[in-house]
């Protein structure tokens, strides 16, 4: 098999295997760890207000302020994070769709340029698969006459992109919109029941259910991130308690 310059040296095979890490990297996220897909965006604001909040309690209740002051910044504080999260989550919707089509662009012009070399990937790839012979040679050629498909296939199979998976950035904005919205409601409703036990009880709640929602859309484990997140919250508002005590309460 020959070694052209498109493929820079390697085999068509190293070629692919070089592909699908540049299709990797081009999946994950360069401004944060957010998962795509509005559900994703809905969980990860949910839980972050939820964490955020219960801090900010902490430091309101041991200072005493009283519940209109406690009110006050919690609505306050929640404005201006539900400003952050949904740009937050626009950015990376953008980002992410900015690079999908730089790919594409990249794969679409290599195929009008460089159709010998992108047939031996493809072969390379029905191999891999299992297909040889005569099935190989029509599976190729009748990817081969048609470039739309052919594009698909490439960017699907040569880079592993999923291209279902990216939605609209508007509408990952929009559940992270949402995620605060129900976060702070049911905080502040908590609150205003109980200003002793309300703000805890409805932020566990909320870290409990962000943590089976991320955990089914991810098809990880349950417990393992629900004890790591309700953890993680818990050792960031002792260490927020112990500061306020070693500061203020002297």
């Amino acid at each position: 098999m020959s070694f052209t310059d498109h493929f820079q040296g390697k085999s068509p095979l190293e070629h692919l295997k070089e592909a699908r890490q540049k299709g990797k990297l081009a999946s994950q996220e360069v401004h944060g760890q957010e998962m795509p897909g509005h559900l994703f965006a809905f969980a990860d604001s949910a839980k972050e207000t939820a964490a955020a909040i219960l801090i900010l309690w902490t430091i309101a209740f041991q200072l005493s302020f009283s519940t209109f002051q406690v009110m006050g910044i919690l609505l306050l504080f929640s404005s201006a994070w539900l400003i952050w999260k949904t740009c937050r989550s626009a950015l990376l919707g953008w980002s992410r769709l900015e690079r999908l089509h730089r790919l594409i662009e990249e794969e679409r012009w290599e195929i009008e340029h460089h159709r010998h070399q992108e047939r031996e990937e493809l072969t390379e790839l029905y191999l891999a698969k299992g297909f040889s012979g005569k099935l190989l040679e029509e599976v190729v050629q009748v990817l081969m006459a048609d470039d739309n498909r052919l594009l698909r296939v490439m960017l699907e199979e040569e880079l592993g992109l999923s291209l279902e998976t990216h939605v609209h950035p508007l509408k990952q904005a929009l559940g992270a919109a949402i995620g605060v919205l129900i976060s702070t409601s049911l905080a502040l409703c908590g609150y205003l029941f109980n200003p002793l036990l309300g703000i805890p009880l409805t932020a566990l709640f909320i870290l409990i259910g962000a943590s089976i929602t991320a955990s089914k859309l991810e098809k990880n484990r349950l417990l393992p991130a629900m004890i790591w997140n309700v953890a993680s919250v818990a050792l960031s508002c002792a260490a927020v308690f112990f500061a306020v005590q070693l500061f203020f309460k002297k």
